[in-house]
């Protein structure tokens, strides 16, 4: 099992699920009984019994804060073929947002999945966009099918971790 998904992540890149911070993970519109964790915690992820499913309408906000700065270079979102994610947005350092204001903002990216990226395919994001994240917003817009609930069975994000401080980039801030 470990050998098949960790050749899904995507080379020089590692699973940045060891720098999560769980104490402020927040989903919103999530199914009391099919929550975040089933899509987003280790294990729980690689259970295809196990969904993230929407509540209320199809759409889903989710905001992830890491426990130090990070690269994003990719993500995979598994899904079933009718109800998984179809329109995915992120948004780099947007701290709470809301579905009255996700329009409001530019996407940092944005990402229609196809058959393949819902059964693992990682998608590559614009990594410019993404080099120092501190926490990120994941807005699911819609799912392939148009139905009421949208399923996810698993987030798995790929990148690095940035490791060092630019000292002088930040002195050169405080000289002005």
């Amino acid at each position: 099992m470990s050998a098949e998904s960790a050749s899904q992540i995507p080379k020089g890149q590692v699973d940045l699920l060891d720098f999560i911070d769980w104490s402020g993970v927040e989903c919103l519109n999530q199914s009391s009984s099919h929550s975040l964790p089933n899509a987003l915690k280790q294990g729980y992820r690689e259970d295809e019994g196990l969904n993230l499913e929407s509540d209320a309408d199809e759409q889903l906000l989710i905001y992830i804060p890491f426990n130090q700065v990070i690269k994003l270079h990719s993500f995979a979102i598994k899904g079933p073929e009718e109800e998984g994610p179809k329109t995915v947005k992120f948004f780099s350092n947007k701290e709470h947002m809301c579905f009255s204001n996700v329009n409001d903002f530019p996407p940092s990216d944005s990402a229609e999945l196809t058959e393949e990226n819902l059964k693992g395919k990682p998608v590559v994001l614009k990594y410019v966009k993404f080099q120092n994240v501190r926490s990120l917003t994941i807005f699911i817009e819609d799912n392939q099918s148009g139905s009421e609930v949208t399923k996810v069975q698993k987030i798995a994000l790929y990148g690095s971790t940035v490791e060092t401080t630019d000292m002088k980039g930040l002195k050169k801030i405080e000289d002005h």
